[in-house]
């Protein structure tokens, strides 16, 4: 029983959330002007009901009052057969006394019209002795009036007690019929308006259904079209049998998405060819990229912004805060002004910042509004991460450049200007030798700075990018030409040169000049660093890598070796770098700082690279390998796999 009032209350729940809501707001007027007028109705007829009750009760005590004068004298003398003759005369003369009872002041019943009938006995459940009520005052001279419900409606008792000269002699009971013309009048009004109230219900009913049916329906599945059109189903289709606005709605509506449709079939490939690009241009752009909403949600993120900011391995950046994902530094700069720029407050910001997570680095953030396309609404924020890592890098090399130029000029012209401003006031006091010192002192400070400014016009060639042509080298000429360079300086200083140059060499490809650049800084370097009675070499041999990496090209190693005072560990790394100077560390001889910056450019336009080992007090060895010339074949340079050699054992 249980399930089947769950049953019907669901289905009456279900039938109801189908109605619209002006349909459900017509029923519930319906039902208030229904239940109001049927209120009113069931107050009119018991209004009426209540009227001929009260009618009822004034006939019955007055009829009673009058039977009474007329009867209590005869019941006085005893006369029962006048009382009986005059009760059945005017029992038989009025239809409105349904019975007529005589008892005695004890309440026994002699005398009753009609007595002998049974609905008396049904009615009062009378067994010859009448059933006061509690409330009868007894030999009181007012009438009782009371109304009980019978079969045939409500009869009207009435109770007169028969009092003559002052004497209570028993009591008349008389029952009234109830006024039939109220009663059917009463009784139709009421059937009537119950009639009414459920016949506005059925049509009430009856006029949801149809408008389930012919309205609710075609609308609802109308909004389940466009919705599924507004999802991209342009699919969808809606097949109901209807006719008039309605039907012709629907067939609009039908065209409508199969032309969509259509149009999707058509565009569709180019639309996301077009995707692929803008998807494919923004993940391979220099700079990073993160686009955000107004809420600060990520949409989007090109590999460059994961690799700046550590988020290669989060997948969940997407659709999350990117408040949450910034490292701290960033987080701090952006944060208000990410929140001004979604409020509108600003259209830009630009920041410059230094990162130690996942690597250390310099980045400039720009921040861009993204605007709709009529620029009056903030759609996003785009943020641009630029790595200017090296860009500040160069600027620093720059400067320090710049301020390194600067010293090393100002010193040998300082000298020079001294020395001759002293010729200049005081060259008649100075004697012969002292003149020539300072003379010798400006050439050898001259000589200093001519050759500081040609290494720094060396070396900004080989940086600028200026194209070099490369040919077939021969090495044992380029290095007999610097030994021979060098000879006098050697004998000198008591340091002896040796020239170890493999039989049979062959040409290398080169530049010449660069190479002969290469190797006189190197010996240069070599006596400059090596002490009296200490040997320099120079070896130069064919590699033979093809028996390690068969594609590879035939290389010959070259060799400077010495016995001088080395370079320490901490040094090895920075020895290339432009004005670095041993001399700085060890207090020995003056240089420029520029000559092992130089050879590494020279060498790396070889596509080759510069290598070291040096051990202090024991000596140094520069090593570099180069390809072999060829005449047709192309030319590949690889770098050797051959161990570094060892320190020379001379």
């Amino acid at each position: 029983m249980l399930a089947l009032l769950k049953t019907i209350r669901e289905a009456i729940a279900n039938w109801w959330s189908e109605f619209t809501l002006q349909t459900k707001l017509l029923a519930a007027a319906t039902l208030v002007v229904s239940l109001v007028m049927s209120g009113l109705t069931f107050w009119a007829v018991n209004t009426i009901q209540q009227d001929a009750r009260m009618n009822d009760t004034r006939f019955g005590r007055d009829l009673g009052l009058l039977l009474a004068a007329n009867v209590a004298p005869l019941v006085a003398d005893h006369n029962l057969t006048e009382v009986a003759q005059f009760s059945q005369r005017f029992y038989s003369s009025t239809s409105s006394v349904r019975y007529m009872l005589y008892a005695d002041e004890t309440g026994k019943i002699f005398f009753g019209v009609p007595f002998w009938e049974p609905e008396v006995e049904n009615s009062l459940s009378i067994e010859r002795r009448i059933q006061l009520p509690e409330e009868y005052p007894g030999d009181g001279d007012q009438p009782m009036v009371r109304q009980h419900m019978s079969p045939d409606g409500t009869v009207t008792d009435v109770f007169i007690p028969l009092i003559v000269d002052k004497k209570y002699l028993g009591v008349l009971a008389i029952g009234i019929n109830p006024n039939q013309t109220a009663v059917i009048s009463t009784n139709f009004t009421r059937d009537v308006t119950i009639a009414v109230f459920i016949t506005i219900w059925v049509m009430v009913i009856l006029a949801g259904v149809v408008n389930a049916l012919t309205i609710t329906k075609p609308i609802k599945e109308l909004l389940v079209g466009v919705k599924q059109i507004a999802a991209g189903n342009f699919k969808q289709r809606i097949d109901l049998p209807l006719g008039g606005e309605l039907g012709e709605l629907i067939l609009n509506f039908n065209e409508m998405a199969e032309r969509l449709e259509r149009y999707e079939e058509q565009n569709i490939e180019e639309l996301t060819a077009e995707k692929a690009k803008l998807e494919t241009l923004v993940s391979t752009i220099a700079d990073g990229a993160v686009l955000i909403d107004n809420n600060m949600q990520v949409i989007l993120v090109n590999p460059t912004a994961r690799n700046i900011f550590g988020w290669e391995g989060a997948d969940d950046v997407v659709g999350s805060n990117v408040l949450h994902h910034l490292p701290p530094t960033v987080q701090m700069e952006i944060t208000r002004p990410l929140y001004e720029m979604a409020a509108g407050e600003c259209e830009s910001a630009e920041f410059r910042l230094t990162l130690n997570q996942p690597s250390k680095r310099t980045i400039r953030i720009l921040l861009t509004t993204v605007l709709n396309l009529q620029r009056e609404s903030i759609k996003g924020i785009a943020i641009t991460v630029q790595d200017i890592t090296r860009e500040v890098e160069l600027n620093e090399a720059k400067s320090q450049f710049i301020s390194n130029v600067s010293h090393e000029l100002r010193t040998p012209l300082f000298n020079i200007k001294s020395f001759i401003e002293t010729l200049h006031d005081y060259g008649e006091d100075l004697s012969l030798d002292e003149r020539r010192e300072f003379l010798q002192t400006v050439n050898h400070e001259t000589d200093r700075l001519t050759r500081l400014v040609n290494d720094v016009l060396d070396l900004s060639k080989l940086e600028s990018g200026r194209s070099y042509n490369f040919d077939g080298v021969d090495l044992p000429q380029a290095i007999e030409q610097t030994l021979r360079t060098y000879q006098l300086n050697a004998r000198d200083k008591g340091i002896e040169l040796i020239q170890d140059v493999a039989p049979g060499l062959p040409l290398v490809l080169g530049n010449y000049d660069l190479l002969l650049q290469v190797l006189a800084n190197l010996v240069g370097n070599a006596l400059k660093f090596t002490p009296t009675g200490g040997k320099i070499a120079i070896r130069t041999y064919q590699l033979d890598t093809k028996s390690h990496s068969p594609n590879q090209s035939d290389q010959v190693r070259v060799e400077i070796a010495d016995t001088g005072i080395g370079i320490a560990p901490e040094d090895q790394q920075a020895i290339f770098d432009r004005f670095f100077r041993v001399e700085n560390r060890v207090h020995t001889l003056e240089g420029t700082g520029l000559g092992l910056s130089i050879v590494r450019n020279i060498i790396e336009r070889h596509h080759s690279k510069v290598n070291l080992v040096s051990e202090v007090g024991v000596g140094t060895t520069f090593w570099f390998d180069l390809v072999l010339f060829e005449d047709e074949a192309p030319k590949k340079i690889v770098e050797s796999t051959e161990e570094a050699p060892k320190m020379p054992a001379f």
